[in-house]
């Protein structure tokens, strides 16, 4: 589909859910730690240029973002406060994944917890490869003459993994919104009063 994540050859079940048919093995754990260390040299770099690329080369994926929304000028992206601060975060997260690599209870947590904020973000799972995809162009020019095709592969099953959980994660949150509502289609009336 023109993602760098898609070239996997990974399909989806039925029910979307990748989660069964993406597994991180040891090579990959391994592979994403020792990446990790030099990548973290240029964390604030790389998170800017991920999502600077990320609405350049998909500028609908900026309707996400209330604060970069009406943003045309790509300039006062890179330059924005907003936008570092943001693509930390996001550093400060796959550095919190690295770390549980090796404890698959924990990291399923954390990226379940992510898909479920998101889903309150109005952050749809379509948008999710997106930044993974955007996050391995960023790094290959730090990592230089440590980049392969081991490399690659590694961080697109890692971001493979971490959409299909968020996805997970984003449609529980649905769900369970949805089940706040009366049979009848009706919203209880403490929901009601929110709406304005």
């Amino acid at each position: 589909m023109g993602c760098a994540i898609s070239g996997l050859g990974l399909v989806p079940k039925q029910d979307g859910e990748l989660r069964d048919e993406v597994r991180l093995d040891e090579e990959d754990r391994e592979t994403i730690k020792d990446t990790w260390r030099l990548i973290q040299e240029d964390i604030a770099k790389v998170g800017i240029i991920m999502f600077v690329k990320l609405f350049e080369t998909h500028p609908e994926c900026k309707d996400v973002f209330f604060l970069f929304r009406d943003v045309e000028d790509l300039e006062t992206l890179r330059s924005s406060r907003e936008l570092r601060a943001h693509g930390l975060r996001i550093m400060s997260f796959i550095e919190k994944t690295v770390a549980r690599i090796d404890h698959k209870e924990r990291l399923d947590q954390l990226i379940l917890d992510l898909g479920k904020s998101h889903h309150h973000y109005n952050a749809p799972p379509k948008y999710y490869g997106y930044v993974g995809a955007e996050f391995i162009r960023a790094v290959q020019p730090i990592l230089k003459d440590r980049w392969s095709p081991v490399v690659e592969k590694a961080w697109k099953t890692l971001f493979v993994y971490i959409s299909s959980i968020m996805k997970q994660g984003f449609l529980d949150e649905e769900r369970k919104e949805r089940n706040i509502t009366t049979p009848a289609g009706r919203e209880r009336p403490e929901r009601r009063l929110n709406v304005i």
